[in-house]
């Protein structure tokens, strides 16, 4: 296995017993479950078996520090009279190490990976969690606390124990722990010398086939590989490859691949502003979220989950009434994800309610319709996927197509996803335009003309429209400057995607325009706001990541490219040492909130990467 790398995204910390939870956390998992780490080596969340279930490792949000006697949720290797930490993944690795040294400088390694790699010609990545606690220098004392938890933090699990397993009953999933510890030391939790290798395989309720320790190293050899292998297939820019590749392994770790869906977020309710009660849920595939990871991983030749997110697609479009699609779903293709509040967790430091589902379901988002078409088209072009797109797939999306020219002018809840109020949102619209852009492509490479010149006329309906409602004259402007919605003097952040999605050029003196209104009424500093209007909470108190990454994509685009490398590289200063990012950012303190890791920050890592790197022609 290769060595452990402690480079600028990940920096030795000083061990400290943490008085409130922080996002300095690490994910490992296999595309099937994950875990989220603190600095100190303990699990605080993680849900089993699937990402939106009930999470056992629940502390994160429980309100109550990881030290505290009554803890719950959590799973700690505690060193006695613990003096520093240091923390890091293996390189291009999922595989997280930490070594915790005490006062007396005996040192522990700890090594946290989810199986994943090929067995018998299919990909093994099971419900399960692998730990390798052994001793580097010395003998430390340890204690063990492993306390799944149930029902959102009701109770502990109820055990039942063998010679050398632990059965937990979490509300979802028996999990059964296989180790060469004496089951004693962890169902007791009691203090003893660490002198050997000690091997944890948290699972199925399965018997452990082999010898523990040589199965678990074994798995650890082979997922390892499978990482750095699954990263060499990756196109890197030249530049910011290490803030590339760890972005990219966190979106992948946010990949459901026995469905294809991808989870906005691993966790529920972090707070975007402390207090805010801002706080959702977002453990589900929200189409627009998908959309951009899959347009930030295709760009680096990830195929695959493109692949298999187009699947989920076709799964939800099949079950779609009338051609109605909701802007989120569960993994399993759920369509009713009902909002309930956990009664028993307290909230990330204490900042309830911790929600459970998300009413965002129910809401009118009319992007999605572009969103869907945009992630599908690829398949009727790209040489390189194993499914083409077909006849019948256009047909099918034609559908689609069809609801995003019947709504394109309709209020909705927007991208934003207001809940108390509706508008015509221009950003919306212009994700229809688009599924009629992209359809009219799609109908010429399968030779269909007529279609082609129906969704051809239809954009630019569209088009017409959105330029006589959405545009308005702001006094000093150079040129005419687009709004947040129909028929309104406002501006938001998506405004800045118009040229993403190719709806004006970068020279168009109406995206310049737009800009500077989007820049002097919604950017703090290095940071930008999605919108600067209160809503169904307020005024906003947080800058969004994503929105600051389109601000320093748009900022390259008008020809300010050394102050968007600028911007780009204080946001890779803020990731953290894990090397990823919450949703939002404080413009005051920098500290980082709402939900980790999140999937739009990291997509903004990759795109702002790609589109800053200098050539690879510069030092071939």
């Amino acid at each position: 296995m290769t060595a452990p790398v402690v480079g600028d995204s990940v920096q030795p910390v000083l061990a400290q017993h943490w008085q409130t939870h922080s996002l300095n956390l690490s994910p490992i998992g296999n595309c099937m479950v994950s875990a989220l780490i603190d600095s100190n080596g303990t699990w605080v969340w993680g849900c089993v078996p699937r990402f939106d279930s009930d999470p056992a490792f629940c502390n994160l949000v429980s309100g109550v520090s990881t030290n505290d006697p009554q803890a719950l949720g959590l799973w700690a290797i505690d060193v006695l009279d613990l003096a520093h930490v240091r923390q890091a993944y293996g390189r291009n690795s999922a595989v997280l190490h930490t070594w915790l040294t005490d006062t007396n400088g005996a040192e522990v390694e700890i090594i946290d990976f989810c199986p994943r790699f090929k067995r018998n010609d299919r990909l093994y990545s099971p419900v399960s969690f692998c730990r390798i606690v052994r001793p580097v220098k010395g003998s430390a004392r340890i204690r063990i606390r492993l306390r799944p938890a149930c029902n959102y933090g009701e109770s502990e699990a109820q055990t039942t124990s063998g010679s050398n397993h632990i059965r937990y009953y979490a509300s979802e999933a028996i999990l059964r722990l296989s180790t060469n510890c004496a089951v004693s030391h962890v169902l007791e939790e009691r203090e003893f010398r660490l002198e050997e290798e000690l091997s944890f395989f948290l699972g199925p309720d399965e018997s452990f086939s082999v010898d523990i320790r040589t199965g678990v190293r074994d798995m650890l050899e082979k997922t390892d590989l499978h990482w750095r292998e699954w990263v060499r297939g990756l196109a890197l820019p030249m530049e910011y490859q290490e803030a590339v590749i760890r972005a990219a392994i966190g979106l992948k770790l946010c990949v459901y691949e026995e469905t294809g869906a991808i989870i906005a977020a691993m966790t529920t309710s972090i707070p975007e502003a402390p207090g805010s009660q801002r706080n959702w849920d977002y453990r589900y595939c929200w189409i627009r979220d998908a959309y951009y990871v899959v347009e930030a991983l295709t760009r680096l030749g990830a195929m695959q989950t493109l692949e298999n997110y187009l699947k989920y697609l076709r799964n939800i479009v099949d079950r779609a009434a009338s051609g109605k699609m909701q802007p989120v779903y569960g993994i399993g293709y759920e369509s009713i994800l009902t909002e309930s509040i956990a009664e028993h967790l307290k909230g990330y430091r204490g900042m309830g309610p911790v929600r459970v589902g998300n009413l965002a379901y129910v809401q009118h988002q009319h992007d999605v319709y572009g969103q869907i078409i945009l992630s599908s088209v690829q398949a009727f072009f790209d040489h390189r996927l194993l499914r083409p797109g077909t006849a019948a797939d256009f047909e099918q999306l034609e559908k689609i197509g069809d609801k995003a020219f019947e709504v394109f002018d309709q209020p909705d809840a927007g991208l934003w996803e207001f809940r108390t109020f509706a508008k015509v949102h221009t950003y919306s619209a212009v994700m229809c335009w688009a599924a009629c852009d992209r359809l009219e492509n799609a109908a010429l490479v399968l030779g269909l003309t007529d279609r082609a010149e129906v969704w051809k006329a239809r954009a630019a309906t569209i088009k017409s429209t959105i330029d006589s409602r959405a545009l308005f004259v702001t006094e000093g402007a150079q040129a005419n400057l687009y709004s947040s919605a129909f028929d309104v003097d406002e501006v938001d952040a998506s405004l800045l995607q118009m040229i993403d999605l190719r709806y004006i050029s970068k020279d168009d003196p109406r995206f310049l325009s737009t800009l500077e209104a989007v820049e002097k009424m919604l950017r703090r500093g290095p940071h930008m706001l999605r919108y600067a209007l209160p809503d169904d909470f307020g005024e906003p108190e947080t800058a969004f990541n994503f929105c600051t990454f389109w601000l320093i994509e748009a900022l390259h685009y008008a020809g300010r490219t050394d102050e968007a490398r600028e911007l780009f590289e204080g946001m890779l200063k803020q990731r953290t040492p894990s090397g990823l990012l919450s949703e939002d950012t404080s413009f005051h303190d920098a500290t980082l909130w709402g939900n980790f890791p999140q999937t739009y920050s990291l997509v903004g890592i990759i795109n702002c990467a790609v589109l800053l790197s200098r050539p690879w022609k510069d030092i071939r």
